[in-house]
């Protein structure tokens, strides 16, 4: 399956993509809020070489269905995990996740962590306060629905720039295909449960940043960090408040880079992602006894 098709996950329609040998070990990439698996294709041909690699829409966003309870960290981390058992591929993944993917990716390792073999969290959600400022509004009530009434190019527009340092990569392919989502039943609802969820107009909420990484660290695994100098949606300060709370893991910054590091830097994004994962299988040990029990 090299191109994007729909499964049923618990009656739920579900957009996934998937590449390499089913053989080999699965990697699994996660997207941010607002997103969808087109922001991995970059990384399709690279990593999929020696890797089985999963993407998929998360619950109610880019074209999947939502699920029927209000959206939380826990629902999307539950529903990535559905989407796998619906794929048959139950044995421990490498996480992949950008901004909240990289929280959800956490939350899926304390949710199961016998399905997680490493993370790597790209400008990830969860180490720090600072978001940009258009998705804090999101947060107020009325100004948040009168946001995304309605999707216009302009806006569109405006929303795939932030994400980069380089504005020519908001290219009308990208701008069309956020207009396409935006016309879907769930992503805007989705959306606005999400950041209301997770943040307020002040910046994100440090309550789930909290027993988010208390729980992460009771169950470690080989860790990659990476980040994008230039990023306008989680400033790249976070990465040295990940550096003291996971001291385990590997870290990298990326000079001249946004948000999306795996679509700006491709090559030099999976020349570092692709070493890291050789690296850790080459351990060929069980889990950690932590990963026995499911939490």
């Amino acid at each position: 399956m090299s191109t994007p098709a729909f499964l049923s996950v618990n009656g739920r329609r579900t957009r996934v993509r998937i590449a390499g040998d089913p053989a080999d070990p699965p990697v699994l990439l996660l997207h941010g809020i607002g997103r969808s698996l087109e922001d991995w294709a970059p990384q399709f041909p690279r990593l999929a070489q020696g890797h089985r690699l999963i993407a998929l829409d998360l619950p109610g966003f880019g074209f999947s269905a939502r699920s029927p309870e209000p959206t939380t960290l826990k629902v999307l981390a539950r529903g990535v995990i559905d989407t796998l058992d619906a794929l048959g591929e139950r044995r421990p993944l490498h996480l992949v996740g950008n901004s909240l993917g990289g929280a959800i990716a956490q939350q899926l390792l304390v949710l199961d962590p016998a399905r997680v073999a490493g993370l790597v969290l790209v400008n990830s959600a969860g180490f720090g306060p600072e978001v940009a400022l258009p998705l804090r509004l999101l947060a107020v009530p009325v100004l948040g629905r009168l946001a995304t009434r309605r999707t216009t190019r302009a806006g569109a527009r405006m929303t795939e720039r932030l994400p980069f340092a380089d504005p020519a990569l908001a290219t009308r392919e990208r701008v069309d295909h956020a207009l396409a989502v935006a016309r879907q039943p769930d992503p805007n609802a989705v959306l606005l449960e999400t950041v209301r969820e997770l943040a307020t107009v002040r910046g994100v909420k440090p309550g789930w940043r909290a027993e988010l990484t208390a729980a992460v660290v009771k169950h470690p695994r080989p860790t990659l960090i990476i980040w994008g100098d230039r990023d306008r949606v989680l400033p790249a300060r976070h990465l040295d408040a990940a550096r003291r709370l996971l001291p385990h893991a590997e870290t990298q910054l990326l000079t001249g880079i946004g948000h999306m590091p795996q679509i700006e830097c491709p090559d030099e994004f999976a020349t570092r992602v692709l070493t890291f994962l050789a690296d850790t299988q080459r351990f060929t040990g069980p889990l950690p006894q932590d990963a026995a029990t499911t939490v």
